[in-house]
Order: C-alpha cells, then sequence, then structure tokens
C-alpha cells in the first residue's frame, strides 16, 4: 500500500511521528525502518 492521495496522514508505530501527505510521489512511507500507518 503507497500514499494515494493529499492530506492522508500516517503514524509511526515505534517513535510515534505523524505525517501529513502534501504532495504525492507513489511509494510507502518508512520511519524506524518499518512502513508507516495510515491514520483513518
Amino acid at each position: 500500500m503507497g500514499v494515494n492521495q493529499v492530506g492522508e496522514k500516517y503514524v509511526c508505530n515505534i517513535c510515534g511521528n505523524e505525517v501529513t501527505v502534501t504532495k504525492v510521489g507513489g511509494g510507502v512511507l518508512v520511519c524506524c525502518g518499518q512502513p508507516m500507518d495510515l491514520i483513518e
């Protein structure tokens, strides 16, 4: 699963970092060596 649209929010389950997508470029967001989870 990769980034699909602007405004999606992702969180790292290890350190708690949160990211909001401002530009879609494809791929998967990774933090602390693990894929980040989409916040729904």
